[in-house]
C-alpha cells in the first residue's frame, strides 16, 4: 500500500513519537548546565533523526530548526521514516531552549509534533506575533485587534476576576518592554522567560497548575505552529500574525505559499487536522520536571498528546545507561 492511500493511524503512532522525543532528551541531558549550545541542539538533532527513521511513515518535516540557525539541523522539507506508511507532516523543535540547557535553567524541552500530509502551515522562520489563552472561554473573548491591556481586560471579564488575578506570560526582549509596561499597568503579573515560547503558550493550557493565564509577545514563527499543535490537543486558543521586516523575509512567507500577509492564523488554521504531540523535559519547569541521572540509570517525563481523543498522558521512562 503507498503512504498517499495509507491513513494516519494516530493511536499506533504516538507511542513512537513519545519514544522520539524521550531519546532526544536524553541524548542532551550529559549537556544541561555545560555551556555548549550547539554541541546539546546537535545531539539533540542527531537522536531524533535517528529515531523518526524509524518509524514506518512517508514524513517530511515542515516545522524544522529554523533557516538562520547555524547548528546541524533537521531541515525544512527533509524526509524522514522507512518511506513504508501514512504520509505526514513533522513539525518539530530537537531542543526548544538550547540558551536554557547549555545554563541549565527551567522549561528546556524537546518538542514534536505529528499530522497527516498537509495538516499544518508552512510557516516561514519569521517573527510572529503570538496571543494564547487556555480551555473554556468563548471564541474571540480576545483578540490581535486589542491593545495588551483590552486583552489583560477582557480576559479578566471572562473569568469573572480582577485583573490583578491575571498572570501573562511575555518572553524578555527589548521589543516587549511597551507591552511589558501596558500589562503591568492593569495589575496584572507578569512572568518573564528568557527563551521557550512553545513552553510559554502550553503554560496557559494548565492555568492551575502552571499560574500563568495567558501568553502574548512577537516570537519564532515555527514555534507558533509548535504551540498551536500543543493546544488543539490540550484545549485553548492561538491567534498568530506574521511580522515581517524585510523584502527578504517577505519573499521567504511567498516562497512558502503564503500570500495574505497580514493574515491573522487561528489555531485551526495552523493545524487543520487531528495531530499528535509530545514534549518531553529536559531541565525541568511547570509542565514536566527534568531528566533525573543516577549512576547508571537515566529517567524521563514525557507528555503524549493526541488531539482526536483529547487524551493527555505522562509517561515516565527509565533506561540503563
Amino acid at each position: 500500500m503507498s503512504a498517499a492511500n495509507t491513513d494516519f493511524n494516530d493511536r499506533m503512532l504516538s507511542l513512537g513519537l513519545a519514544r522520539v522525543a524521550e531519546q532526544a532528551a536524553i541524548a542532551s541531558a550529559s549537556l544541561i548546565g555545560r555551556g555548549d549550545e550547539k554541541a546539546a541542539d546537535q545531539a539533540a538533532v542527531n537522536a531524533m533523526r535517528e529515531q523518526l527513521n524509524l518509524l514506518d511513515i512517508a514524513g517530511v518535516v515542515v516545522i524544522g530548526e529554523g533557516e538562520r540557525d547555524e547548528a546541524p539541523m533537521l531541515y525544512i522539507g527533509e524526509e524522514v521514516g522507512t518511506g513504508n506508511g501514512p504520509g505526514v507532516d513533522i513539525a518539530l523543535d530537537p531542543l526548544e531552549g538550547t540558551t536554557l540547557t547549555a545554563k541549565d535553567m527551567p522549561n528546556a524541552l524537546t518538542v514534536i509534533a505529528m499530522g497527516p500530509r498537509g495538516s499544518m502551515l508552512h510557516a516561514p522562520d519569521v517573527y510572529m506575533d503570538k496571543l494564547a489563552i487556555g480551555p473554556g472561554f468563548p471564541e474571540g473573548v480576545i483578540s490581535l485587534d486589542m491593545s495588551p491591556a483590552q486583552r489583560v481586560e477582557a480576559l479578566a471579564d471572562a473569568k469573572g476576576c480582577k485583573t490583578t488575578d491575571i498572570t501573562v506570560c511575555i518572553l524578555e526582549r527589548p521589543r516587549h518592554q511597551e507591552m511589558i509596561d501596558a500589562v503591568r499597568g492593569t495589575g496584572a503579573s507578569i512572568r518573564l522567560i528568557t527563551d521557550g515560547d512553545v513552553a510559554g503558550v502550553m503554560h496557559c493550557a494548565e492555568a492551575e497548575t502552571t499560574g500563568i493565564d495567558m501568553y502574548m509577545g512577537q516570537g519564532g514563527a515555527p514555534e507558533g505552529v509548535l504551540a498551536a499543535a500543543a493546544l488543539k490537543c490540550m484545549g485553548g486558543q492561538i491567534f498568530g500574525r506574521l511580522l515581517f521586516r524585510n523584502d527578504d523575509e517577505r519573499g521567504r512567507a511567498e516562497k512558502a505559499g503564503i500570500t495574505d500577509l497580514d493574515r491573522v492564523y487561528t489555531r485551526d488554521e495552523m493545524v487543520t487536522a487531528d495531530v499528535i504531540f509530545a514534549a518531553t523535559g529536559v531541565t525541568g519547569g511547570s509542565l514536566l520536571p527534568r531528566i533525573k541521572r543516577v549512576p547508571g540509570w537515566v529517567e524521563t517525563t514525557t507528555l503524549l498528546m493526541r488531539s482526536k481523543t483529547g487524551s493527555v498522558r505522562r509517561m515516565s521512562y527509565r533506561t540503563p545507561v
